[in-house]
């Protein structure tokens, strides 16, 4: 078996993450760019340490379908601030109230609530004035670009799982709520992620139909075992707060279906996924290897 460090996927990532973070320290605003305490801490978590899987799927299915990768970096970029968006506003006390954050303090503790709410609107904004003059590879109609990341952001995709990840806290939620909740709130960007990489590189109809479908048990794998770390991690392994869901009360997998039964279903799913993978195209070793790597994840 191939070693977690020299996987197909990690090798992906340390070929294509990079030029992520180039981009990304490009299109946001300089820390000494007024106003500095906004900027620093949009930077301050942008930067934090993340393993920007989003936008690695993104240019991986370009890559996977023949498209250029450079066509693809700005709009990876741009998921990346929007998932960074989502994790400041999901640390606010309003929302789940977490104090860390990839291993470091999370934003409202170092900058304080507002500042925390104004970078993660600032990040959202970016996002999509960068989607707005991002190359469209293959795509004819930018609509199409902007409509993919709007409806997994919006109350269709994340947003929208956030509000009842909200309203189930505390409450008895069945386990088909609660995946059909981790599908908007993880699983939407996620999906989303690959579909624009695909669109971008010129995938057909057929590729992008199997792509969503991968995505789809991609990410509903990844919360599942989210769900599991927070049960049986350190925060040392993870980077943030652990044993908080079952404090807060939140509808989890692990609390609705039991620990032993979300492992079992969350290797179904990565097994689905990975049956998928001869269907997407040249990078199909590293969608393969994303399917082990996120079973037996620890991060």
């Amino acid at each position: 078996m191939t070693s977690k460090a020299s996987s197909p996927f990690n090798r992906a990532l340390e070929r294509l993450v990079p030029r992520v973070d180039r981009a990304l320290d490009r299109l946001l605003p300089r820390a000494t760019q007024e106003p500095r305490t906004l900027h620093r801490a949009v930077r301050y978590s942008v930067f934090a340490g993340g393993k920007r899987l989003r936008p690695a799927l993104c240019l991986l299915a370009c890559e996977s379908v023949g498209g250029r990768v450079g066509d693809a970096v700005p709009s990876a970029a741009a998921l990346e601030m929007i998932h960074t968006f989502s994790l400041i506003h999901d640390d606010l006390p309003g929302m789940d109230d977490d104090d860390w954050r990839r291993g470091r303090r999370s934003n409202h503790v170092v900058f304080g609530e507002g500042t925390a709410i104004l970078a993660g609107d600032a990040l959202l904004n970016l996002a999509f004035q960068t989607l707005a003059r991002a190359p469209l590879g293959r795509i004819r109609d930018p609509r199409v670009l902007w409509e993919t990341v709007g409806d997994a952001t919006g109350t269709n995709g994340m947003i929208g799982g956030q509000a009842l990840d909200l309203l189930y806290e505390g409450k008895r939620v069945s386990l088909a709520r609660v995946l059909a909740m981790h599908r908007r709130k993880t699983g939407a960007l996620l999906r989303a992620s690959l579909r624009l990489g695909a669109l971008i590189g010129g995938a057909s109809p057929a590729r992008l139909r199997a792509f969503h479908a991968y995505g789809e048990r991609i990410g509903l794998a990844f919360q599942i075992t989210d769900d599991l770390l927070n049960v049986r991690a350190s925060r040392r392994q993870t980077g943030k707060s652990v044993g908080s869901d079952r404090r807060k009360g939140k509808a989890t997998a692990a609390s609705r279906g039991g620990v032993a039964a979300s492992e079992r279903l969350a290797a179904r799913l990565l097994a689905e996924a990975h049956a998928l993978t001869p269907r997407l195209g040249r990078r199909e070793a590293e969608f393969a290897s994303l399917t082990e790597t996120l079973l037996h994840r620890t991060r």
